[in-house]
């Protein structure tokens, strides 16, 4: 490996081991003063509060030591003695003088294990003081009550109640000076709590504080070792980070300065190479979008296996003719009719790109268009091939008021309409030609049918008609009038054919009269009630004077006065009789 590589890779190392050390500093700081914090709690827990623990309970022993002792006085004071209660009460009060050495004495312990402990730094001489305070307290009690004890059993047995009144005053001013005194003990001893509690805080403070600190210098540390390694690193990956975005957006013009002769060196050299023959992929898209639709050049490069193998598919297919194109044309020169024709195909394509349509050829002043997969879904197919047709048929005004100030003339000889035939069907899509010359196109029924439909839009009057499954597949959402029943030469049996009015919702009053009017008409006139048609296409040209399809229905009607159908007649009209 260069050496480059091998220095990054060391300082990539050096920055995790360094943070590594760095975390392991922290781990066992955190355990050290985790467990110093421990060892104080654990004292705090089993030492402190224990001790103060039983020296309140030594208070609660010599209280019932107390009682005790009255109730022994009380037996030996009734007139039938019961010896047996008697030593139970006498019992009681061992008991509870025997209670009150355990817990001072166990309260001492723990106090002396406080100051045996070098591990913690408590008050040794406070805590000295308090144990000789217990033990002093604990003497006393036992010497005053002993005498006192004893003389007050001899003063009841001989029945001097007045003696033994006062002897049982003096015992318990003594329990109550030994309470005192437990108590005075007891409040020393919770300070000496108060300040453990206080270390156990402290040290918890400080083991945040020291975790906090070597946890943020880890992380300056590794910011700063970052900061080195990508100062070598970061700005050729962002210039070729940038050089990317500009070819994501389909800019191929920005190269990039090789500064290194390491792997990122080679990699803006590789780029720059990959820029340079996607610049030429795309001059030789470019060139062949102007011949053949973008769409079918980005598939054929995708899945070139699509226009070897071919596909049958369910597309929607649309032809497009300029009218009187040929009068038209016979009184230009060479030069105007062409630009003529670029200017419309210009304006008639555009409508076609924009609903994502794909334009398969210009044949003389026709256009061959058709929607499906793989470009777009099945289902929206026919609605959009037919708002591209209401697209194109918008563009007709501005078109007739462009062309004769394209040709520097007041007005065009011939005025230029369109007519769209629409038609949904099974189609083969596939690469078609010869070993010389192939294009990718599509072929089949529903073809034929566009194309066809296409011219019968002389026969009516109108722009734009489609087949009964494209205006199956639209449904409502554009505003359709059924026209007739066609026969096409080569299907068994007669289709209906719709006209395509207007976008939905966009129809005048003037035009929902004429469809209603005309679709009564054509009701009438397919059950041979041509009086009661005659008068409903009537009612559709007086909505709409000039309409093509009510025109035409009357003079079929006229034509049946005259010869009328035969017996097995089904309302359709024949094309190929036409």
């Amino acid at each position: 490996m260069p050496l480059f590589n091998q220095s990054i890779r060391r300082k990539i190392v050096g920055i995790a081991l360094g943070l590594i050390v760095l975390m392991l500093i922290t781990s066992i700081l955190s355990m050290v003063m985790s467990s110093q914090v421990g060892v104080l709690l654990d004292e705090l827990t089993n030492r402190y509060i224990p001790a103060y623990g039983d020296l309140a309970r030594a208070n609660i022993r010599s209280l019932e030591r107390s009682v005790a002792l009255r109730r022994m006085v009380m037996m030996k004071m009734q007139d039938s003695s019961d010896e047996e209660a008697y030593a139970a009460r006498l019992r009681e009060f061992e008991d509870a003088d025997r209670k009150i050495e355990e817990e001072t004495s166990g309260a001492q312990k723990l106090i002396n294990a406080i100051i045996d402990d070098t591990r913690t730094p408590s008050d040794n001489a406070a805590l000295a003081r308090i144990d000789t305070r217990i033990d002093t307290a604990v003497s006393e009690l036992r010497r005053d009550m002993n005498a006192d004890h004893a003389k007050l059993l001899k003063q009841v047995d001989a029945k001097q109640m007045a003696e033994a009144r006062g002897t049982l005053e003096h015992i318990d001013a003594t329990r109550d000076l030994f309470n005192q005194r437990i108590d005075a003990i007891r409040a020393d001893m919770l300070k000496q709590v108060f300040v453990s509690t206080s270390q156990v805080v402290g040290h918890q403070r400080q083991a945040i504080i020291v975790s906090g600190a070597v946890t943020l210098l880890a992380a300056i540390v590794g910011f700063a070792f970052a900061l080195l390694v990508s100062s070598g690193i970061t700005r050729p990956v962002r210039l070729l980070l940038a050089g990317t975005r500009e070819v994501e957006a389909g800019r191929f013009d920005k190269t990039i300065a090789v500064s290194t002769q390491d792997e990122i060196g080679e990699l803006a050299a590789a780029f720059n190479r990959m820029i340079e023959q996607l610049r030429h992929n795309e001059r030789i898209r470019e060139t062949f979008g102007r011949y053949i639709d973008p769409k079918v050049v980005q598939g054929l490069i995708d899945r070139p296996e699509v226009a070897i193998d071919g596909q049958r598919r369910v597309m929607t297919i649309m032809f497009c003719d300029m009218s009187g194109f040929t009068s038209m044309s016979e009184g230009m020169t060479p030069r105007g009719l062409v630009k003529v024709m670029n200017h419309y195909f210009t304006v008639m394509s555009g409508p076609i790109r924009n609903n994502r349509g794909v334009i398969d050829k210009y044949i003389g002043d026709a256009i061959m268009s058709y929607w499906g997969p793989p470009f777009i879904e099945e289902d929206e197919q026919a609605l959009l091939a037919g708002l591209s047709a209401v697209d194109m048929a918008e563009q007709v005004p501005a078109l007739q008021k462009q062309l004769p100030d394209l040709l520097g003339i007041r007005a065009m000889p011939v005025p230029c309409d369109l007519r769209i035939g629409i038609a949904t069907g099974e189609v083969l899509t596939g690469s078609i030609g010869s070993e010389l010359m192939m294009s990718f196109t599509v072929m089949g029924d529903a073809v034929n049918l566009a194309s066809r439909l296409e011219l019968v839009n002389k026969v009516y009057g109108t722009r734009i008609l489609i087949a009964q499954a494209t205006a199956d597949a639209i449904g409502s959402k554009l505003e359709l009038r059924e026209i007739d029943r066609l026969a096409v030469a080569g299907q068994s049996a007669p289709q209906a054919i719709f006209e395509v009015m207007g976008r939905a919702g966009a129809l005048t009053d003037a035009q929902e009269g004429t469809r209603k009017h005309y679709a009564e008409g054509l009701a009438a006139y397919r059950a041979r009630r041509f009086e009661g048609a005659r008068a409903a296409f009537n009612a559709a040209l007086e909505s709409c004077p000039g309409d093509g399809p009510a025109r035409t229905m009357l003079a079929r009607i006229a034509e049946f006065e005259v010869s009328p159908p035969a017996a097995d007649w089904d309302g359709a009209w024949r094309m190929d009789s036409k």
